[in-house]
């Protein structure tokens, strides 16, 4: 189906008079206020106004005492969720004027959302409903290998993250996609309908992906680009390790170690899997 550009130009003037056409409604509004049919339009308008500004200050209240108190608030969550949404377009172009850069404001974002994530103790999720979605840069960008589409096209060289990444989900029984762009990402959430989300990515590419999928809980690790962005990027293992538990056993839970997974492991291969990553986790820690 060939792609028309009169589509775009039509609402864009559609867009474009229905502003026109609110502008010169309020206008009228205004200056025939004394009419008594006039002043109810007015009135009406003025409590939706004022309505949607109280949801939208619960929601930045609720988002406000989540994080102080580091405890969620069920019945305001949506309404935090709504405010967000809304506020953060105006939230980007206040940190421009204020010579605030976008990637340090999404890095902020990132955090407050990974905190109502976790205030809000989810009860434990099966690991196989539990999805690590990583970007396709975190593997050696000489590997000659495809893994977007089957990760099990991984060698375990040990040559990239990849292959921690794959020892930690072997170990836990979690789902490991690799999506290549935002498309990809939604298409594989689709297809797997997964109950909570641990993203790795860049601040532009989490952000646009936590408001996204709004009604499942992600925790968003941002990814480390020592060589520049998108070009053998890696991840913080231990904060993916401890994403995973939070999400199978809840913070108040005793969560079960390393060791623990490997004593309860009945193969060799899962042996070794859960060996390979205490491994991993105490270079993490001398490093």
């Amino acid at each position: 189906m060939p792609i028309r550009k009169r589509l775009f130009i039509s609402l864009m003037i559609i867009s474009l008079f229905t502003v026109i056409g609110l502008s010169v409604l309020g206008g009228y509004l205004l200056r025939h206020r004394d009419y008594p049919l006039n002043q109810m339009v007015v009135s009406t308008l003025m409590v939706l106004f004022i309505g949607i500004l109280a949801l939208i200050a619960l929601g930045v209240g609720g988002m406000v005492l989540a994080v102080w108190r580091e405890q969620a608030f069920p019945s305001v969550y949506r309404w935090t969720r709504m405010a967000v949404n809304l506020l953060f377009p105006l939230a980007i172009v206040l940190g421009r004027i204020f010579g605030i850069s976008d990637d340090r404001l999404k890095s902020s974002f990132i955090e407050v959302s990974n905190t109502l994530v976790r205030a809000r103790l989810l009860e434990g999720v099966p690991p196989e409903k539990v999805m690590i979605m990583t970007p396709h840069c975190l593997q050696k960008s000489t590997c000659p290998h495809k893994i977007t589409l089957d990760i099990r096209n991984c060698k375990m060289c040990g040559g990239c993250h990849v292959h921690d990444l794959r020892l930690l989900a072997d170990a836990y029984g979690v789902s490991l996609v690799v999506a290549t762009g935002g498309t990809w990402a939604r298409k594989l959430i689709m297809e797997q309908r997964p109950q909570a989300i641990i993203a790795v990515a860049c601040e532009r590419d989490l952000t646009s992906g936590i408001q996204d999928v709004d009604k499942i809980p992600v925790i968003g690790i941002l990814n480390d680009r020592p060589e520049g962005p998108c070009c053998n990027t890696r991840v913080n293992l231990q904060r993916v390790e401890e994403s995973i538990r939070y999400f199978l056993y809840g913070e108040e839970m005793n969560w079960p170690s390393t060791k623990e997974l490997m004593a309860a492991a009945h193969t060799s291969s899962c042996q070794e899997t859960c060996y390979r990553t205490e491994k991993a986790k105490r270079r993490m820690e001398v490093s």
